[in-house]
């Protein structure tokens, strides 16, 4: 069966033969999980599109207004995937941007890029200061806050195989544990939320001469 990368949470899934029989050409974006999924504050216009638009940081905050305007926004992204990837995190209190972070690698993953960008996004905020940390990976917040503890208490073992990016996990979980003031979140990705799209912009910066 074909299989694919979802656009919002990253996790390769897969569509029978007789499925794309019926839809020739046709290249879904998103798993069935996070295509049902539409949360209080997080639901998708149906004039949206997922789509990555590589937009400056400048172009973002001209472009998009809406969302939270507090909290740390955190995206990753590689292209193709697996290939070459960029991270990007932003710490905004009151719609201002108290610090930001980005970086790239030249041989990486989707999903390694979104840890990255979780683990610097949780190293902008205080000590001992609450906060949202915003992701669009929805295996991200899920890794961390159903799994990670159980997989801990087994010696970092995982029933039916290893655990993928252990050592990113392992990290982010850490961070997590000793941050609980800070609560970890998952937003839709590309509905026009302004920070989580800057920092979309920070995980695509690699791919632009400007930032």
């Amino acid at each position: 069966m074909p299989s694919f990368d979802c656009a919002t949470c990253g996790t390769t899934f897969s569509l029978s033969k007789q499925v794309m029989d019926r839809y020739p050409g046709w290249e879904p974006k998103q798993c069935r999980g996070c295509r049902d999924a539409r949360p209080g504050g997080n639901r998708r216009p149906r004039s949206a599109t997922l789509v990555e638009e590589n937009l400056t940081v400048a172009e973002v905050l001209a472009k998009y207004t809406e969302g939270p305007t507090d909290g740390v926004f955190t995206d990753g992204s590689a292209h193709p995937n697996p290939g070459e990837g960029g991270w990007g995190a932003v710490y905004v209190v009151d719609g201002q941007v108290i610090d930001q972070r980005h970086g790239d690698e030249a041989r990486t993953t989707n999903n390694r890029m979104e840890l990255t960008a979780l683990i610097a996004g949780y190293d902008l905020v205080p000590q001992g200061t609450a906060a949202t940390v915003y992701t669009d990976s929805k295996l991200c917040v899920d890794t961390i806050t159903k799994w990670a503890k159980g997989w801990a208490a087994r010696g970092w073992q995982r029933k039916g195989g290893e655990i993928a990016n252990l050592d990113l996990v392992r990290e982010l979980y850490a961070r997590a544990q000793a941050r609980p003031e800070l609560r970890l979140e998952w937003i839709a990705a590309h509905i026009g939320s302004r920070w989580n799209e800057y920092a979309d912009s920070l995980s695509t910066a690699f791919r632009r001469e400007q930032l």
